[in-house]
C-alpha cells in the first residue's frame, strides 16, 4: 500500500509542478491579450495545449493508481477522493503528511492559476465587447441620415482610431 501511495504523491507532484509551469505562461498571456498581440496570443495558446496534454497524461496514470488503491482498500475508485485517502492514512503517519502536503501544494498551485485565468477571461470580453462597440459605432455611423454634408475637411474622420489601453487591464 505505502507503494502505491508513493506512486500517486509522485504521479500528483509531477502535476502540480506542470501547473506551476503554467502560471508563467498565463501571466505572459495576460500581457499578451493587452497588446493585443494575437500571434504571440497563438503561441502562448499552443504552447498550453501542449503542456494540458501532458497533465491529461499525468490524470490517467492517477486514475490507475487510484483504482488500484480502491482494489486494495476494497473501496471503489470514486470515493476515494483526496481528503478521504489523507483520512485512510491515519494509521500511517508519513505517507499520510506526504498527501496532505502535495493535496495544500497543489491546491494552492490551482488557485493561482485559476485566478490568473479568470483574469484573463475577464480581458479577453472586454476586448471582445470594445470591438462590438467599436463595430457598432462604425455601422451606425454609416448608417446615419444627414451626414452626408461635404465640408473642405471632407476626408477627414472625427473618430479616433481604437489603440490600446481601450480596456481596464487593473483587475
Amino acid at each position: 500500500m505505502a507503494g502505491l501511495i508513493d506512486e500517486l504523491v509522485s504521479t500528483i507532484q509531477q502535476e502540480n509542478d506542470i501547473y506551476k509551469e503554467l502560471i508563467p505562461i498565463a501571466e505572459e498571456k495576460t500581457r499578451v491579450i493587452i497588446k493585443n498581440d494575437l500571434d504571440a496570443l497563438q503561441k502562448i495558446t499552443d504552447e498550453e495545449q501542449l503542456t494540458i496534454e501532458k497533465i491529461n497524461a499525468l490524470e490517467k496514470k492517477r486514475e490507475e493508481v487510484i483504482v488500484n488503491i480502491g482494489t486494495v482498500l476494497n473501496r471503489k475508485p470514486e470515493e476515494l477522493k483526496m481528503k478521504t485517502l489523507i483520512k485512510i492514512m491515519s494509521k500511517q503517519p508519513k505517507e499520510q503528511e506526504k498527501l496532505s502536503r502535495i493535496h495544500d501544494e497543489l491546491n494552492g498551485t490551482l488557485k493561482r492559476l485559476v485566478t490568473i485565468n479568470d483574469r484573463n477571461k475577464e480581458l479577453i470580453k472586454q476586448s471582445l465587447e470594445m470591438i462590438e462597440f467599436n463595430m457598432n459605432l462604425i455601422q451606425s455611423t454609416r448608417m446615419a441620415p444627414g451626414v452626408n454634408n461635404y465640408t473642405r475637411s471632407a476626408g477627414e474622420s472625427s473618430i479616433r482610431p481604437a489603440g490600446t489601453g481601450m480596456f481596464d487591464a487593473k483587475q
